[in-house]
């Protein structure tokens, strides 16, 4: 099962668990999911952040998919603005924590760049040793990986701080 956040047009926010992503998008392409607070069936995953243990309760390998933040990649994720707009210090408090967490996933994962999808797959079935990677992958890849029971999440990587 994957545990997705969903979003509404109304930017209600809720999570939905699917047997695999293709089940999510076939239930939302036929309209059978809606907000359970405004009822709106215009739905789609919401970004999400990865839930990383600390080395006492981790059971396994933290796999996560980091991919350089675009224009595109931002306007597809980001929910319709609220009504009343976010301000500038909440704002940089949000990039200040997404930088917090990309330097603890450094410190805590190994960098397997465009390798990601093989090297995840490789870690899931028992042909390398477990560890903690990050990378980049495709949305296609993803989808292959999550139907394959391999968890992973995507997430924007900030460019350096200069």
């Amino acid at each position: 099962m994957i545990k997705y956040q969903l979003i509404c047009e109304m930017t209600h926010e809720f999570e939905g668990w699917f047997q695999t992503s293709a089940t999510f998008d076939a239930q939302n392409d036929a309209g059978l999911l809606s907000c359970p607070v405004c009822d709106s069936a215009k739905i789609r995953r919401a970004l999400m952040t990865p839930n990383l243990a600390s080395p006492k309760r981790r059971r396994g390998p933290t796999v996560v998919d980091a991919r350089p933040l675009d224009a595109a990649a931002s306007e597809a994720t980001t929910p319709n603005p609220p009504k009343a707009a976010m301000t500038v210090a909440a704002f940089d408090e949000s990039i200040a924590q997404l930088r917090q967490l990309q330097r603890k996933i450094k410190a805590e994962c190994r960098d397997v760049g465009t390798n990601f999808a093989a090297e995840a797959r490789k870690i899931h079935y028992g042909d390398s040793p477990a560890e903690n990677i990050y990378g980049q992958s495709t949305a296609e890849e993803r989808e292959q990986l999550a139907d394959e029971g391999i968890d992973v999440v995507a997430m924007p990587w900030l460019p350096p701080e200069h």
